[in-house]
């Protein structure tokens, strides 16, 4: 029996344990399964908080790559609101500008999400939505946001809208709210470059803003910021292209992009367009007696007075230094005139202090009536314009229709008659070659102009290996420049023209070995090599009967203004002016362009022996205006190493 209840206490022992370890198996089960939801609910948080985070990513990779894009700007801003209120779930997204103009400080909204809450409000706010000048008040919550540089988080529904617009009427606002489905809205300051630009409002569903989302709003919201400094640069380095710095007008390559585009136009729809040329009168006589910032001056306010009398269709040009071109679309030359004479007068007008009366002397001439060639078309502005400045100046004058050959074809006849008579020893399949070009090119009533600079410049390198492409359309630019300065008749203008692209055709005649020599030359192979003006004048162009007027010039070329130069010795005002023209602008190029027997010089030691020179072999008054033009045309012409 003893043992019988020994039995049954060990027994009832090792139930007792046995329950103790259930217990404890059970307590230890519910910890891990406790432990283990705990993990499950944590691990689903984390995996919504990924997929938020990844779509947030997503999105901004979306907004980085429209940015990108070739998309306007308010294509990107309109895609940007959007996309943030549909993948994210907001009510309603809207950017809003701050802008400033003589009637003062305004907003205006730039992008708008496109909803259901958009569209059921638009008749409320009876056409505030689309509003290009909304009320500012920097006090306003709104506003107050960009002022401080905070963001924002309001759940006033009432001062946010009140903010954007100021002028809402009482029965409109009430029932705005009482219709909103808006729990609070956020406001983001956007800035650019340091500039306040405006702010992003979002309007949530949601009281309460979380610190994930903020984060992600103020990213948003630097990306906006992103996007519109790089289309600020842009657009600033677009104008810094097209514009003039001192003026602020266009320059001379926004002027011909607009001119060829305006010629397509004219010629597709049968109508006219009009050139206004105008110089400033005196501008030296101004710079020298007042100083060059009182020039700069009379120079803007040209540039204010053709600002004040263009459409919103014509373009206002500063050409270079005192040059100015207004093109006019749609108008012909008694539309012109008008508007010339109207500019004129405004310029007489408008005094400048210390200075006193300013005046220009202008030129017109229309596409269809005075040509139908446009670059025929530039020269008879030029031409109108500087015939003011010789009848008196302060005056407008309408180009005439140029009824005798021009310099181009003057130049394309002396080039056939060259090359077809076998008048310089040229390969006889390049003469035939270069024939039917220049032929073509009159028969086909295209501007010649780029064929005969291409001929003067293949001629050139058969004696002249080294000679760049390209050199003689500068050099022919830059001669051009400078007659214009000296106030050159329209005549002279054209003889100088065809004189630069004949004036060293006596070299074909001369050995290339010669010419082409490493050593220094023996005074007989000087002596050989300075024939080489009457060779051309007396030999090659005098049988060519259309440039007559031409040959003195090109046999005079290599006169010094001393009377040291050949082949005849003359000296000082005996040289034509434009033989000069021709030495001077020839000697430059020659110092600059690499030769056989040498490199090329640099632009600045090249001008310093011209200046040296001044006096001696060159003209001063020449010399000073040759560096001047050369120095501030480097840019736009190809007239040396920099």
């Amino acid at each position: 029996m003893k043992n019988f209840l020994g039995k049954i206490k060990n027994f009832t022992k090792q139930i007792t344990e046995v329950e103790n370890n259930l217990y404890t198996g059970k307590k230890d089960f519910l910890e891990i399964y406790e432990r283990n939801a705990e993990l499950e609910k944590e691990i689903e948080e984390r995996t919504y908080e990924l997929k938020v985070a990844n779509q947030r990513m997503l999105t901004l990779q979306h907004i980085w790559d429209m940015m990108n894009s070739a998309k306007p700007i308010s294509s990107v801003l309109k895609t940007t609101v959007e996309t943030l209120q549909t993948e994210l779930n907001y009510l309603s997204c809207v950017i809003l500008q701050k802008e400033n103009d003589e009637d003062g400080e305004f907003s205006k909204i730039i992008a708008m999400s496109e909803d259901d809450t958009t569209d059921k409000f638009s008749k409320l706010f009876k056409g505030h939505l689309n509003s290009n000048r909304l009320l500012y008040d920097k006090n306003k919550l709104v506003w107050k946001a960009l002022s401080k540089n905070e963001i924002t988080h309001s759940k006033d529904l009432r001062a946010g809208l009140d903010s954007i617009f100021v002028d809402l009427d009482e029965e409109t606002m009430e029932s705005i709210l009482s219709n909103a489905k808006c729990r609070s809205f956020i406001v983001l300051p956007l800035k650019t470059i340091n500039k306040d630009f405006g702010v992003l409002c979002v309007m949530s569903y949601r009281e309460e803003l979380t610190e994930g989302e903020l984060d992600f709003l103020k990213l948003f919201a630097r990306q906006i910021e992103l996007a519109l400094t790089i289309v600020n640069l842009f657009q600033v380095v677009k104008d810094q292209a097209v514009t003039d710095a001192l003026t602020g007008l266009y320059n001379r390559r926004y002027f011909q992009e607009c001119l060829d585009k305006e010629v397509t136009r004219a010629k597709r729809q049968h109508q006219p367009f009009t050139i206004i040329g105008i110089d400033l009168d005196h501008l030296k006589h101004i710079n020298d007696k007042f100083g060059h910032s009182l020039g700069d001056l009379a120079i803007q306010q040209i540039s204010k007075v053709l600002k004040q009398n263009a459409r919103s269709i014509d373009v206002p040009v500063r050409m270079g230094g005192e040059e100015f071109n207004v093109l006019l679309p749609g108008i012909d030359s008694t539309g012109g005139m008008k508007a010339a004479e109207r500019i004129r007068k405004a310029i007489e007008d408008s005094p400048i202090e210390i200075v006193g009366k300013i005046t220009a002397s202008l030129g017109v001439a229309t596409f269809l009536e005075q040509s139908d060639d446009v670059e025929e078309l530039l020269e008879l502005t030029d031409q109108a314009m500087y015939q003011s400045k010789r009848n008196g100046r302060n005056q407008v004058t309408l180009a005439k229709t140029n009824n005798q050959s021009s310099w181009q074809e003057r130049a394309i006849d002396a080039f056939i008659d060259i090359l077809s008579k076998q008048r310089v020893p040229v390969d006889e399949n390049m003469s035939k070659e270069l024939c039917e070009k220049l032929k073509t090119t009159t028969a086909d009533s295209n501007s010649p102009k780029e064929m005969v600079y291409t001929v003067a410049d293949m001629l050139a390198k058969t004696y002249n290996p080294t000679h760049n492409d390209g050199s003689t359309k500068s050099k022919l630019l830059i001669a051009t420049m400078l007659a214009k300065h000296f106030e050159l008749a329209p005549e002279e203008l054209d003889n100088l023209k065809v004189a630069m692209l004949l004036y060293d055709i006596g070299n074909l005649m001369l050995p290339k070995e010669l010419l082409q020599k490493k050593e220094p030359l023996t005074e007989e192979e000087k002596a050989h090599i300075k024939e080489h003006p009457v060779i051309a004048a007396r030999e090659i162009l005098k049988p060519i009967s259309n440039i007559q007027d031409v040959i003195p010039i090109i046999e005079k070329h290599h006169e010094n203004w001393d009377g040291t130069g050949y082949p005849n010795q003359m000296k000082g005002p005996e040289i034509p002016l434009v033989s000069q023209i021709i030495l001077i602008t020839d000697a430059y190029f020659a110092m600059i362009e690499k030769r056989s027997y040498r490199d090329g010089m640099p632009k600045e030691k090249a001008l310093e022996i011209i200046k040296e020179e001044a006096g001696k072999k060159w003209n001063e008054a020449l010399v000073k205006e040759f560096i001047h033009l050369v120095s501030k045309h480097e840019n736009s012409i190809n007239l040396g190493n920099p």
